[in-house]
């Protein structure tokens, strides 16, 4: 069913009355209309229970599609009681042929995006999920993604199936790679220094750098390459996370909760004294001049369906009618989550715009992105993303941690090796609890790249001049050759 949505009907109301969430990504045709059949499945099981950032991925990965079927494919002709009605071409008209032309388009096509396997693949997995959905509430008859019997994973005779599971046949075969884009300690501080704070690469500070809020963006890459957290899971947390620092420790320990962890992988994280430092600073100072002056402005009194924490010192919020802690908060609720302090209301978040507001995911990658820009304006080849901070913190603690491992090990005799891995355990283990993986495969990607520096530090050995052989060896073999040197 079609709904027509017209200027005076009241979106919040509409939404409210339907049962949809805030924060729900939905689409709208380019006619205005709203689709409820294609926009149920954004609160299906599905995706429901999915992070933010895939919940947006779909609605995006579908809009490419949808648009493509609407402004480049024939249309369709219905039958109404008036007639033969002319109509552009919906999701449920889709067809193979219609997703190999989207295929060619979007992959091959000289004048296409040409994007990356990686991508196409995510896409058709989007794709794939949503019309084996609406299948089996039979909104369409048909999916127009072909599949194939899944091959499964590798063996020493071939491929294994997996119980006879099936993969779509538009994914492509090429983007099984063990390359991940990560910074070294000196180029993060580069991209940090000079993208971030605003330095030029002799170390002095530009005049001519207009950024804002450098000190807040600083503490913030700093703590996702110490802590290795996800943009999302470090955006979400709150004040009540920041540890009590005493300047007695060099880690501080803190527990994130799985509300806000994805997949709900809650975990201890540890901070650096340091970046823990950076930040305290950030929130007695940038902080809180921006909810002053939030406050000053009376803010925080317009935040609709806003969760006040009544009491400062017991971080729980009246909710429907019962109690639910912090850590019940999922991150759309912690955004509009207050404080009733005594000097007034102010934000649970701890990173905070100019404003006093919380900061969005989409301004994050803003952040990174305009400091990628200025690194690359001023010389520098450096593209960092915030994800590229999290691999950085595994490859970089993995590299760490296995040195200290073999370390201890090769002081151990056998029974003491056995004793000292029992207790201890493996560093690949270590810091994939502290990544929040649920599978040690997903990690291992983090060793091959250590083997790769491996070899590169091994090739480093290898002489890249061979023209300067040994003049007496060269002799020799000119007289049994009978060369004649000149």
């Amino acid at each position: 069913m079609l709904v027509e949505l017209v200027a005076s009907v009241d979106m919040a109301a509409w939404l409210d009355a339907e049962g949809i969430p805030d924060g729900t990504p939905f689409l709208f045709s380019p006619a205005g209309e709203y689709d409820t059949g294609l926009n149920s499945y954004g609160r299906s099981p599905a995706l429901i229970s999915n992070p933010v950032n895939t919940q947006l991925a779909f609605a995006r990965d579908m809009k490419g599609f949808l648009n493509f079927l609407w402004n480049h494919r024939p249309g369709v002709v219905e039958y109404t009681a008036s007639g033969l009605v002319p109509r552009p071409r919906s999701w449920k008209d889709a067809t193979v042929a219609d997703r190999q032309a989207y295929e060619v388009w979007r992959n091959r096509d000289p004048a296409g995006p040409r994007v990356k396997g990686t991508t196409w693949n995510r896409e058709v997995a989007t794709a794939d999920g949503f019309y084996k959905w609406a299948v089996r509430k039979g909104l369409v008859a048909s999916s127009p993604i072909e599949q194939r019997p899944n091959r499964g994973f590798r063996s020493g005779r071939g491929y294994r199936n997996r119980s006879g599971s099936e993969v779509a046949v538009e994914k492509r075969p090429d983007t099984r790679r063990h390359r991940l884009d990560w910074l070294p300690p000196e180029t993060y501080r580069a991209f940090r220094d000079v993208g971030v704070r605003g330095y030029l690469l002799s170390g002095l500070r530009d005049p001519g750098f207009r950024g804002r809020c450098t000190a807040r963006n600083a503490a913030f890459t700093d703590y996702m390459i110490r802590a290795g957290l996800r943009l999302e899971e470090q955006s979400s947390l709150t004040v009540y996370e920041v540890p009590d620092r005493d300047g007695s420790r060099a880690y501080y320990r803190y527990w994130l909760p799985a509300s806000i962890a994805k997949w709900g992988s809650a975990r201890d994280v540890y901070v650096p004294d340091g970046t823990l430092r950076s930040v305290t600073d950030y929130i007695e100072i940038d902080r809180a001049e921006a909810v002053e002056q939030a406050r000053a402005t009376g803010r925080y009194e317009r935040i609709r369906d806003a969760l006040v924490i009544e009491d400062p010192t017991r971080p729980r919020v009246r909710c429907q009618g019962r109690w639910l802690s912090l850590e019940d908060l999922l991150p759309a609720e912690r955004r509009r989550l207050l404080v009733a302090t005594r000097d007034g209301l102010e934000p649970a978040a701890l990173w905070l715009s100019e404003d006093g507001m919380p900061l969005t995911l989409h301004t994050w990658k803003y952040v990174f992105r305009e400091a990628s820009h200025r690194c690359r304006r001023l010389g520098l080849k450096i593209h960092c993303h915030p994800h590229a901070l999290r691999h950085s913190f595994a490859v970089i603690t993995l590299e760490q941690l296995q040195r200290a491992h073999l370390r201890a090990l090769g002081e151990c005799n056998e029974a003491q090796r056995r004793h000292y891995t029992l207790i201890w355990g493996d560093p690949l283990d270590w810091v994939r609890i502290r990544l929040g993986h649920a599978s040690i495969e997903t990690t291992l990607i983090y060793l091959h790249t250590l083997k790769q520096l491996e070899m590169e530090t091994r090739l480093a050995l290898v002489p890249d001049r061979w023209e300067d052989l040994d003049t007496a060896y060269q002799q020799d073999l000119n007289e049994v050759l009978g060369w004649v040197s000149t």
